[in-house]
């Protein structure tokens, strides 16, 4: 989504916290729009922007065959800000030397402050500062200058003499980085001038006015699952368009208690849009018979949905456009979205996953927001609190909170286990303070006593992560009162479990959901 006035472009060196990157930025009131490595001077000067930023990246940059940039940006007059591996990247360019590390920086680090100007102004003299790399620059370019320095990193920040263009070899990005938003924030406006006059409703009259531009009379067809995102992509395309959006829910079977017949009320009836439900439970059920392999249930599960998606919009007279809800931590875990050597993490069935052969052309207004933007624009569009609080929910639904094979008889018991884990942090007062809740169903039974009688059934796995972006995220601290009622409640009245556990994980390393 572009803003033409004031634009930060996040070049992508393959670096997991690129996006984070383009997220402070535009926390700081000034559009940032992540693009290639891969892109020309000549392209880049049509977006005009008021700034470049290089990411990091986990290639070193005399690698063969390592990512690169087109030296004539450096020469465009615009401000740069190289971080990390962008950082070396400048250097080499500009005549430096960069090297292995004879120590390699991981973890906090402290900062020490040289010159306090541009980068550093109005900030302490020292400061935590998060560092992970395994080179390091050996020598400046000409007319470089030293503004920051850690005990094993003597140029930890630097920048040209004669110029607007900087190196830092730390990450602002992240939350470890003390101070780190106000430095990004000195590049944006001491830097690069920028006025802070982007706000999410500036997004939402921009999203409003391309997608007119784009579908002018034709009919859109929206797959909504009830989420916050799908919602949110529904009520844009019904300001932007009107009566020619029709919205398609799948019930797939693999929904939370309840789950369909809220979607129906709150854009059916609420809403007022024309909503079409598709009853394709028994379809996926088989499809996923005998499947065991997450990675495959999430094929399955989009192969499925594209096939019944695509029968039911064949029943719609002139659809030409598709739209999604998908969100940019969608595109960044499933492939690397801009060029950069990121590593796939899982797949999610609504990116990159629809033949050319369904005809239509795709519209995903939410494409590069993260979750906490599009609670956000949920809230400049007014929609229901319930709505834009709601956790996050995968689109394989409770397929993938099962492990091993999903059967109607394993669905049914975990889809009661977690009506009732999210009943008691509702009535714990938790619910908005956790970013995600789930149960998940494993392929384990154990021995318990039950009335005297010994029982051979279920574990269940309850989970819940504060998060701010889906990115990261660490385990809920949650009162062990809490959590006496949510294991009482479920091996008392959930037939087929007799042990609950608590996942105490962070993302990294694992992920928030089990598959």
């Amino acid at each position: 989504m572009a803003q033409r006035r004031e634009l930060i472009a996040v070049m992508d060196f393959g670096s997991q916290y690129t996006q984070l990157i383009a997220r402070k930025v535009r926390e700081n009131n000034v559009y940032a729009e992540i693009v290639s490595h891969r892109i020309s001077a000549r392209e880049l000067k049509k977006r005009k922007p008021i700034g470049v930023i290089l990411s990091g990246g986990p290639a070193s940059v005399y690698a063969e065959k390592a990512p690169e940039l087109d030296p004539a940006i450096l020469e465009m007059g615009v401000p740069v800000l190289g971080v990390c591996y962008g950082m070396q990247l400048v250097v080499k360019h500009l005549g430096g030397q960069v090297r292995g590390a004879a120590r390699r920086e991981y973890g906090r680090s402290n900062l020490d402050v040289c010159d306090s100007a541009d980068l550093f102004e109005g900030l302490p003299w020292s400061l935590v500062a998060w560092m992970s790399h395994g080179d390091s620059v050996e020598k400046l370019p000409v007319e470089f200058t030293v503004l920051a320095r850690t005990r094993d990193c003597p140029y930890a920040a630097v920048r040209h003499t004669g110029g607007s263009i900087f190196g830092i070899q730390f990450h602002p990005e992240v939350h470890h980085t003390e101070h780190g938003s106000q430095i990004l924030r000195n590049f944006l406006y001491k830097v690069c001038g920028a006025s802070g006059s982007w706000r999410m409703s500036s997004y939402i009259t921009e999203a409003i006015a391309e997608i007119r531009a784009k579908v002018g009379g034709e009919h859109v067809v929206l797959g909504l699952s009830g989420g916050v995102d799908s919602s949110v992509a529904a009520v844009l395309l019904q300001r932007a368009v009107g009566g020619q959006l029709t919205c398609i829910f799948v019930d797939n079977g693999l929904l939370r208690k309840g789950e369909r017949d809220s979607v129906a009320e709150t854009f059916g009836r609420q809403f007022d849009m024309d909503l079409r439900v598709v009853d394709a439970g028994e379809r996926f059920l088989a499809g996923l018979k005998g499947v065991i392999d997450p990675e495959e249930k999430r094929k399955v599960i989009g192969r499925l949905f594209i096939d019944v998606f695509r029968e039911e919009s064949r029943r719609i007279a002139d659809v030409k456009f598709l739209a999604q809800g998908t969100l940019y931590p969608d595109v960044i875990e499933s492939t690397s979205a801009f060029g950069g050597p990121t590593s796939v993490i899982k797949s999610h069935h609504n990116v990159g996953g629809l033949p050319e052969e369904l005809g239509f052309e795709l519209i995903e207004p939410l494409r590069y927001l993260f979750k906490d933007e599009v609670r956000k624009v949920a809230r400049e569009l007014k929609l229901p609190h319930a709505l834009v609080v709601r956790h996050p929910f995968p689109g394989p639904g409770l397929a993938v909170r099962i492990v091993g094979e999903v059967t109607a008889e394993r669905l049914a018991l975990l889809r009661e286990c977690d009506a009732i884990f999210i009943e008691e942090i509702r009535r714990a007062g938790l619910y908005e303070e956790i970013w995600q809740a789930l149960c998940v169903l494993l392929p384990v039974q154990s021995v318990g006593v039950m009335g005297d009688e010994r029982t051979y059934e279920s574990v269940l796995a309850v989970r819940a992560v504060d998060s701010v972006d889906g990115m990261t995220a660490d385990w809920f601290r949650m009162p062990h009162e809490v959590l006496d009622r949510i294991g009482s409640r479920i091996v008392s009245e959930v037939r087929g479990v007799n042990r609950v556990v608590y996942d105490i994980s962070s993302k990294p390393p694992s992920t928030i959901e089990w598959e």
